[in-house]
């Protein structure tokens, strides 16, 4: 418990999809109104940072152009900017997306494709000057699944971020703006994902901030067959959510801040009680 005692806590990342078609809450954040509400009540549970998403990138997504995905972000964004003065981030792979969505007042582009969707994310990436997650995903939505292999997924995924980080750090993003998300689920089977969750000290030993998001995602259903309902899944989150803080993740990206916020005050308190 010593390390544990000698790190912060991770930030929480608290999720707005404002999606049909997510795996875990699509359509239920249709309307603005019912995003920023939901945004705000997440900040109220505990929340540092707001990921606002609209697209969906499950397994088997299909695509949304950037007209409609705009549509759907920017008034939430702009919104939410205008009532909490927090880091907000756009869940996007298309630089324009992400521009538009950091003029709104987003400090963080999330970006599943780890600045590889198009020719110019990198520079774009550059230019913004704001924060970005560069998550690991092999193939794209649609087909991701479709038998992901890998010799060591660890090694793999690690040396392919830190690649990701180099490049990114090459078309002039700092160093420190940079965050890396190994992407459970994102082209990797329950034991891939597993074997990530055990060894991300690997990917913390890089020195980028580590963002971890395992919430409601189905590695839980593989273990446990009765969660066959994402909603079923709080007990699975929370426990990877442990055990990547063990490992010295710098945020939890999840849907129930609530009870994220309240687990980890409570492993503080045991590594607390287990110093004196």
């Amino acid at each position: 418990m010593s390390a544990l005692r000698s790190r912060p806590p991770p930030r929480v990342m608290g999720i707005v999809n404002v999606t049909p078609d997510s795996f875990s809450d699509g359509g239920r954040l249709a309307s603005v109104e019912a995003a920023v509400a939901h945004g705000l009540r997440l900040v109220e549970q505990g929340a540092d940072i707001l990921d606002i998403g609209g697209e969906s990138t499950r397994p088997g997504a299909e695509p949304v152009d950037a007209a409609e995905e705009l549509a759907r972000v920017l008034p939430v964004i702009k919104s939410l900017r205008a009532r909490w003065p927090g880091p907000i981030s756009i869940d996007a792979m298309k630089p324009a997306v992400a521009r538009a969505a950091v003029a709104a007042g987003a400090t963080l582009w999330n970006d599943v494709t780890a600045l590889g969707h198009a020719p110019d994310s990198l520079a774009t990436a550059a230019e913004l000057g704001c924060d970005v997650v560069l998550m690991h995903m092999r193939g794209e939505p649609r087909t991701m699944q479709a038998g992901p292999r890998y010799h060591d997924v660890v090694a793999e995924v690690t040396a392919w971020l830190s690649a990701r980080a180099a490049a990114a750090m090459a078309a002039g993003v700092a160093r420190e703006r940079i965050w890396l998300d190994p992407g459970l689920g994102f082209g990797k089977t329950a034991a891939h994902n597993l074997a990530l969750t055990a060894h991300l000290d690997r990917l913390v030993a890089t020195g980028f901030p580590v963002l971890y998001g395992a919430s409601r995602k189905r590695v839980i259903q593989s273990v446990d067959p009765t969660a066959t309902d994402p909603g079923d899944r709080l007990g699975g989150s929370l426990a990877l959510a442990l055990e990547a803080t063990r490992a010295g993740v710098s945020i939890l990206r999840v849907h129930d801040v609530r009870e994220t916020v309240q687990a980890l005050k409570l492993q503080a308190a045991v590594a607390v009680a287990a110093r004196d």
